[in-house]
C-alpha cells in the first residue's frame, strides 16, 4: 500500500486502493469506452464468456464453500496439467494451477477464483472473468506452436483472495493463496499477469501505480497491434492496489494487474451478468494473448 500526505484511502478488489492522483509519465487522460471488437480473432469470446457464466449460475462461491469445491474440480480437469495446491495454514483452501513445459523463470497468467463472502454476491467481474480468460488463455496457448527455449507457462487460480475480516488490515486476511504460492515458488517464475477486473461494459483499463512500467507498455502495445487499444487508454487510475500480484513484486517478479477500477459493482450485488461483456472480455482475451506471445520471443 502507498501511503502519503492527503491520501484518500479506500477498500477495492478485495484490496485496498490508495488514491494520490496520476504517477506523471503517464498522464491522466479522461476514460475512454472501448468502441469495437478487436480486429485479431484467437482468443474465443463465446466459450469464455460461456464459462464465466457457469460460474456465476453457481450462485456464491467464497473461499472453502462447496459451490467453490465443486468448482475447483472443474477448473483443473480442463486446465493443461491441472492440478490443486493446497493453501497452508488454511484448511479447506486450494489454488488450482497448471502449466505448459518450457524453460524458467516461467511466465504466470493468474486470477482469483474466490468470491467475496456476501449474501446473493456472484461476482461476474470480480472473479468470474478473470478466472474464464485464464482458462480459455490455457485452451488457445496449449494448442500454439511455441519456439525451441520458450519460457514454461503457468495458469493460477488463486484461492482465498478475498479477505474475511474487513475490519483487519486487508493483507492480515486476504491474499491467501497467492501470498503461499509466491513463497513456495520463489525464483520460479519472471513475469506475473493477474487479470482481475477485466470484462466490464464500456472497457477502459488504466496502468495501477504497483504494475511494472515495462509490461505495461507491452501490454498497450499488444492491445494496439489486435485493436483493443481504446480499452487500455495512457494514464494511470491514480493509485496502488493491493492485489494477488503483490507477493510476487515483493519477491522480485515482474508483475502487472489488469484491473478496471473503480468498478460501480465492487461486492455490489449488480456484479451479475448484467454488469459484464462478452466484448470486453474477448478485448482482454486478445490483449493478453499477444502479450503473451511477445513475452515468449
Amino acid at each position: 500500500m502507498i501511503a502519503g500526505a492527503g491520501a484518500l484511502i479506500a477498500a477495492a478488489v478485495a484490496a485496498a486502493v490508495v488514491a494520490f492522483g496520476g504517477d506523471g509519465s503517464d498522464g491522466n487522460a479522461p476514460a475512454r469506452p472501448a468502441a469495437a471488437p478487436p480486429r485479431i480473432d484467437r482468443f474465443d469470446s463465446e466459450r469464455a464468456f460461456a464459462e464465466l457464466r457457469r460460474q456465476v449460475e453457481l450462485g456464491p462461491r467464497p473461499a472453502g464453500s462447496e459451490a467453490l469445491r465443486r468448482l475447483a474440480v472443474r477448473l483443473r480437469r480442463d486446465l493443461p496439467r491441472g492440478r490443486f495446491e493446497r493453501v497452508p495454514g488454511h484448511p479447506g483452501l486450494r489454488n488450482v494451477v497448471g502449466r505448459i513445459p518450457g524453460t524458467r523463470p516461467a511466465i504466470a497468467i493468474a486470477a482469483h477464483y474466490d468470491t467475496k463472502n456476501l449474501p446473493g454476491f456472484v461476482g461476474a467481474n470480480d472473479g468470474a472473468a478473470g478466472t474464464a480468460a485464464v482458462m480459455e488463455l490455457a485452451r488457445v496457448l496449449r494448442g500454439m506452436e511455441r519456439p525451441a527455449g520458450a519460457p514454461q507457462l503457468r495458469f493460477l487460480l488463486f484461492d482465498g483472495e478475498e479477505a474475511i475480516d474487513d475490519s483487519r488490515p486487508f493483507r492480515e486476511t486476504g491474499l491467501r493463496g497467492s501470498t503461499a504460492y509466491a513463497e513456495r515458488h520463489e525464483g520460479e517464475i519472471g513475469t506475473l499477469i493477474l487479470l482481475d477486473f477485466i470484462a466490464a461494459e464500456e472497457l477502459s483499463i488504466r496502468r495501477e501505480a504497483n504494475s511494472d512500467r515495462g509490461i505495461w507498455r507491452r501490454l498497450r502495445a499488444a492491445a494496439r497491434k489486435v485493436g483493443a487499444e481504446a480499452a487500455f487508454p495512457s494514464g494511470s487510475l491514480g493509485g496502488a492496489i493491493i492485489d494477488d500480484h503483490v507477493p510476487f513484486l515483493e519477491r522480485g517478479v515482474r508483475a502487472i494487474d489488469v484491473i478496471q477500477w473503480p468498478f460501480v459493482c465492487f461486492h455490489q450485488r449488480c456484479d451479475d451478468m448484467s454488469a459484464v461483456s462478452e466484448r470486453s472480455l474477448d478485448m482482454t482475451g486478445e490483449t493478453v494473448l499477444q502479450l503473451v506471445r511477445t513475452l515468449w520471443r
